[in-house]
C-alpha cells in the first residue's frame, strides 16, 4: 500500500540533519552524501523537484580546523562553519556534477524572510534555480547571526523554505525511524506513530521535556517545522536517514516514517509569509470578543479589542495576537508603533483621532496583512 500524498507530491524540501551526514562528528561522510545524491537524482528523473536544506558546515570545519571537541564561543563556531561551508557546498556539487545537474548555495538569515522584498528575492531565485534544473543547497547564514536572530534549527529553516517554494512535501531526516508513543531508547514497546495530522496537540506533549517521549529533544523543533510547514498545506516526513534507499521506498507504507499530513489548504503568497514569521516584535492580548470576530468572521483587528500590550514595536512590525490565556491566535502587521497603541487599545474606532491628533488607519491590524495561527 502506498502513501498517496508522497506519491502525489511534486516538489520536496529534503533536510538532511548532522547526525546523518556527519561521520559521529568527524566531519563530511561522504559516501552518504554520494548515496543521497544518487537517489536524489532517481526523484528528479521521476519529474520532482528537490531543494536540499542540509547540515554539516560546523562539523565539516572543526574536521578541517583540527578541533576535537566543539566550541562554545560564537565567534570559533562561525568561523568553523564558515570553513565548512566550503566543504559541504564542494561535496555536493562534486556528486551532482557526475549527472551533469548543477548546485547552487543558498545562506538565508532570519532578515531574509522576515523583510517583505527580500523575502520575494529569495523566492524568485529559487524558484528560477528549480526552472533550471540546479539543486539548491540551503543553509543558515552562520557567519553572520546572532543568537537573537537564528532561526535556532535546521528543521525550522527547512519549513520556511518549504513555505518559500510552495513545496508539498518537506522531509525530515534524522536518526530515528520516526515519532513514537514513548522513546524507544527506554521502553521496548515503544509504536512508531506512522501517520496523523501535523496540528495533532498530542504530538506536542509527546516531544517535550528532556528527551521528549518521542526520543530526543531534538524531535520537539520537528513537531513544529511540520506545523509551520503545514500552514502552506505542505505535508511532513519524519524518517530515518541511516536507512539505505529511503528516498525510493518513502511512498510505500511498508517503509518506517511518521507521516504527518497537513490538514490546511494552502494560503496566498502573503498570507504564507506572513505565517512564517518567526521574529516577533510585540504582543496583543485580544479580548473574547476580538477573538471571536477574527477566528469566525475574518474582520480586521481594531483597538477596542485589546486588553494588553508587550513590547516595542513601530508601525508595519510583525506582533503576535493573543488570547486571554496567552494562547497564540494570530499575527500581522500593525498599523500603529506600540506607543501610540497604548493610547489606542481599547478604545473604539471613533475616538483614535481625538487621542493621537490623527487617524492613520481605522484598524489596528487589517485582515489583508493578518493570518490565523
Amino acid at each position: 500500500m502506498a502513501r498517496a500524498e508522497i506519491q502525489e507530491a511534486k516538489r520536496w524540501v529534503i533536510k538532511i540533519g548532522s547526525a546523518v551526514l556527519t561521520d559521529d562528528g568527524r566531519g563530511l561522510d561522504r559516501a552518504s552524501i554520494q548515496h543521497w545524491v544518487e537517489q536524489i537524482v532517481e526523484l528528479r528523473q521521476r519529474g520532482i523537484e528537490i531543494v536540499l536544506v542540509s547540515s554539516g558546515a560546523v562539523a565539516e570545519g572543526m574536521s578541517r580546523l583540527g578541533w576535537k571537541n566543539r566550541p562554545e564561543a560564537l565567534h570559533e563556531l562561525q568561523a568553523a562553519a564558515a570553513i565548512g561551508q566550503m566543504g559541504l557546498v564542494q561535496a555536493y556539487e562534486s556528486c551532482f556534477q557526475q549527472y551533469g545537474i548543477h548546485t547552487a548555495q543558498i545562506l538565508l538569515d532570519h532578515d531574509d524572510l522576515s523583510n517583505r522584498e527580500r523575502y520575494l528575492n529569495a523566492r524568485s531565485t529559487m524558484q528560477t534555480l528549480i526552472e533550471l534544473g540546479a539543486i539548491s543547497v540551503v543553509n543558515e547564514n552562520d557567519t553572520v547571526v546572532t543568537d537573537e536572530i537564528r532561526f535556532g534549527d535546521n528543521d525550522t529553516l527547512a519549513a520556511l523554505v518549504a513555505n518559500l517554494v510552495e513545496a508539498d512535501l518537506l522531509i525530515i531526516l534524522t536518526d530515528q525511524d520516526g515519532l513514537f508513543d514513548k522513546d524507544p531508547r527506554t521502553s521496548t514497546d515503544a509504536t512508531l506513530i506512522s501517520r496523523t495530522q501535523a496540528s495533532d496537540d498530542s504530538l506536542e506533549s509527546m516531544a517535550s521535556g528532556s528527551g521528549g517521549r518521542l526520543g530526543r529533544g531534538g524531535m520537539s523543533t520537528k513537531v513544529r517545522a511540520a506545523k509551520l510547514a503545514a500552514r502552506s498545506g505542505c505535508h511532513t516526513v519524519i524518517a530515518s536517514g541511516r536507512r539505505q534507499s529511503l528516498l525510493r521506498t518513502l511512498h510505500e507504507e511498508s517503509t518506517p516514517a511518521t507521516l504527518l499530513v497537513a490538514d490546511e489548504k494552502p494560503m496566498a503568497a502573503r498570507k504564507r509569509w506572513l505565517a512564517g514569521q518567526l521574529q516577533m516584535r510585540g504582543k496583543l492580548v485580544l479580548d473574547s470578543g476580538a477573538v471571536s470576530v477574527l477566528r469566525s468572521k475574518g474582520k480586521s483587528l481594531l483597538p477596542v479589542g485589546v486588553k494588553d500590550m508587550q513590547g516595542e514595536f513601530q508601525r508595519g512590525d510583525m506582533v503576535v495576537c493573543l488570547d486571554e490565556k496567552g494562547v497564540e491566535i494570530a499575527r500581522g502587521l500593525i498599523n500603529y508603533s506600540a506607543e501610540e497603541t497604548r493610547k489606542i487599545m481599547g478604545s473604539p474606532t471613533s475616538e483614535i483621532a481625538g487621542i493621537l491628533g490623527y487617524l492613520s488607519a481605522e484598524e489596528l491590524i487589517h485582515r489583508d496583512n493578518l493570518v490565523l495561527v
